[in-house]
């Protein structure tokens, strides 16, 4: 009897040192380690999900951040003044939130993002307005995607080889709007508070207000599908992801990094230059050499997306 005592004494202080030995040499994080891998276990069933990527995504991709306004969204004032000053907006606080308070009067409360699924991947294509997309043959790639982001006026119609045909989301502001069929998501880039009082008027009385290109009046588009850009998201791409470089963030940059936000997978068409460095649309002839991004940061925006590709975060496809 007590040679066994004597045995299970050793066996349980051996046992008692190997678990003081691997406790000592695991990291100090090993079980937020843990529970990370377990809750990227069951993101998506996409051969990679993008909560598994590298650091360089990690550190900016917060998904935390509200991409779009809701009924409940309390946008700081802070954030406000940054919004403000993207297109000189004079008008007050007050002014913006009695305007979002309208707007919600008439649109959904909420916008409707769908769930991550363990037994899903949903693919996305994040498409531009890049003349590198001339003669690439995209198109049935491109509509192959479950959500397909389109720019701005961006036209199809005749371009379909190398553009597809499919659009799910339609980003736009009113300078820049088209009227869209009942199954595509109206997403407006609000720049200043004329922007929401747009949209409003659109889907009712007509808007008659005037702005640096001519504006519509009405829009034909699904009232249960129109989606708001948050601003302070807009301010978050600005500061996180560009570093402030820039005025503002582009149109085509805050899609890519919406996309990131509610995509588990995410392609990439139609961003930067040409091969000789020139800056132009798939559906115009280059008229100027000189043409550049304005206010945006066009090159420091492209070489993001390079690296989110070399970090394979994102799959661009450059079409030369």
């Amino acid at each position: 009897m007590y040679s066994f005592i004597r045995t299970f004494q050793v066996k349980l202080l051996f046992f008692l040192l190997v678990v003081a030995a691997v406790t000592f040499f695991l990291p100090a994080d090993f079980p937020e380690l843990l529970q990370l891998q377990h809750q990227d276990q069951s993101l998506c069933a996409c051969e990679k999900c993008l909560s598994e990527e590298n650091l360089f995504i990690l550190h900016r991709l917060n998904r935390s951040e509200e991409p779009f306004l809701s009924s409940n969204t309390n946008l700081s004032e802070d954030a406000f003044r940054w919004w403000k000053l993207i297109q000189n907006e004079q008008r007050d606080f007050g002014s913006y939130k009695a305007t979002v308070h309208k707007l919600f009067e008439l649109f959904p409360s909420v916008a409707d993002l769908g769930k991550p699924s363990a037994d899903s991947c949903r693919t996305c294509a994040v498409v531009g307005n890049s003349v590198n997309l001339k003669g690439s043959r995209y198109g049935p790639l491109i509509d192959f995607q479950d959500v397909v982001i389109r720019m701005n006026a961006a036209p199809v119609k005749d371009y379909e080889r190398d553009v597809g045909t499919k659009t799910t989301h339609r980003v736009m502001y009113p300078e820049s709007a088209v009227d869209l069929d009942n199954s595509t998501h109206l997403v407006l880039f609000p720049f200043k508070i004329q922007d929401l009082e747009w949209v409003i008027k659109a889907f009712t009385t007509g808007f008659f207000g005037r702005s640096y290109a001519p504006l519509k009046s009405k829009i034909k588009a699904k009232r249960d599908l129109v989606m708001v850009i948050n601003p302070a998201f807009m301010k978050y791409v600005h500061e996180i992801w560009l570093e402030k470089k820039g005025d503002y963030p582009s149109t085509g940059f805050m899609a890519l990094i919406l996309a990131l936000q509610i995509c588990d997978e995410v392609h990439v068409f139609g961003y930067g230059a040409d091969h000789d460095g020139n800056w132009s649309h798939y559906f115009e002839k280059l008229k100027s050499k000189s043409f550049k991004t304005g206010p945006h940061p066009g090159q420091h925006e492209y070489a993001l997306i390079q690296q989110l590709a070399e970090k394979k975060s994102v799959r661009l496809y450059k079409g030369w």
